[in-house]
């Protein structure tokens, strides 16, 4: 009679064991590394746009984007201003456009479009005169811009405002 090669039941069980170990050591790591990314580019694009509304506040006279003759027009005009072009008053500009009306410089653009916070999928700019946390977010803002100091915060959830 011929020996038979092969595993045992036992054998494949052992290995399946240590496959199982291996497998709830490794998957909880990728889970974090997951959460880090998300985190470490939700910073860069928070720093860059903060770097970019302080440099439209040096190019307009210290006014915010979304600041026309004085007046804030809004979400929408915020967004206009960052990533359209403007005239130093802060006038609306077609992205074709080299000077305004008066023949003066126009400004801008500043980004090419509000980045997505992976943390709610969402780009869209809620703003407000309030400082978080006084902040009541939603859920459906990426981004919380206070029109009277010029600051920008990222949002995780309805409940928090980070960075």
């Amino acid at each position: 009679m011929k020996a038979r090669s092969g595993f045992t039941l036992v054998e494949i069980l052992i290995v399946v064991v240590i496959l199982g170990i291996l497998a709830a050591i490794v998957i909880p790591q990728f889970t974090e590394a997951s959460t880090e990314a998300k985190t470490s580019s939700l910073v860069t694009d928070l720093q860059s746009m903060r770097s970019q509304i302080e440099l439209y506040k040096v190019q307009h006279n210290d006014n915010l984007p979304g600041v026309v003759n004085g007046t804030h027009t809004g979400a929408a005009g915020l967004v206009n201003s960052l990533i359209g072009k403007t005239d130093i008053f802060g006038n609306g500009y077609a992205l074709t456009d080299t000077v305004s009306a008066t023949g003066d410089p126009l400004y801008g653009p500043y980004m090419q479009k509000v980045p997505t916070n992976q943390f709610v999928d969402s780009d869209v700019i809620g703003i407000g005169a309030a400082d978080p946390p006084a902040v009541v977010n939603d859920g459906t803002q990426g981004w919380y811009f206070n029109t009277d100091t010029g600051r920008i915060w990222a949002t995780d959830s309805a409940e928090h405002l980070l960075l």
